[in-house]
């Protein structure tokens, strides 16, 4: 059996924002989930980005597949600097007030080994397409995770998170 705690929530504001960010995060969990509801200040669906500790080495990789209902895709890196792809948001072309959504889940967080991660997510256009996305990635570093930092797009971090967007981050304990 496991509890699931919320430890913070944060909702982007007026004028949106470049990142959501989680930092002091306890150390007293076995795992961490972030749930994100995001939309992007610009017009297409982009991958977002995920950066642990603040650390924008070359030590992030991941494997993905998507798929729009009619074609998939897979891709794959590793050794990718500034961050890593965590799923796909909606963008500002996609249906009004609608937002993608994103599930992150981090196990063994708090251990001396690297630390893996998985994430499955939708952005929603009810226009045309929709997108989904699975990832499984790894930060190859022994470091506890203390702070983990999403940016809309993991290509680029000048762009901003739309207003209203949120996410909240998660700690799980076993039992």
């Amino acid at each position: 059996m496991a509890n699931m705690i919320p430890i913070s929530t944060v909702t982007v504001g007026s004028g949106g924002a470049s990142t959501i960010e989680f930092n002091n995060i306890p150390q007293i969990y076995t795992d961490l989930l972030i749930v994100c509801s995001a939309r992007n200040a610009s017009s297409n669906g982009i991958d977002m980005g995920m950066r642990f500790n603040g650390n924008s080495g070359t030590n992030y990789s991941y494997r993905s597949v998507y798929g729009s209902g009619s074609t998939a895709s897979s891709g794959s890196a590793s050794n990718e600097t500034l961050f890593t792809r965590a799923g796909l948001n909606s963008g500002s072309s996609y249906t009004a007030s609608t937002f993608g959504n994103i599930s992150i889940y981090i196990p063994n967080y708090i251990s001396s080994n690297y630390k893996s991660y998985s994430s499955d997510g939708v952005s929603e256009n009810n226009g045309t397409t929709s997108f989904t996305s699975l990832i499984a990635g790894l930060w190859s570093q022994t470091s506890p995770i203390s702070s983990v930092t999403l940016y809309v797009n993991s290509a680029n971090t000048s762009e901003n998170f739309a207003q209203y967007s949120s996410a909240t981050l998660y700690g799980i304990r076993k039992y």
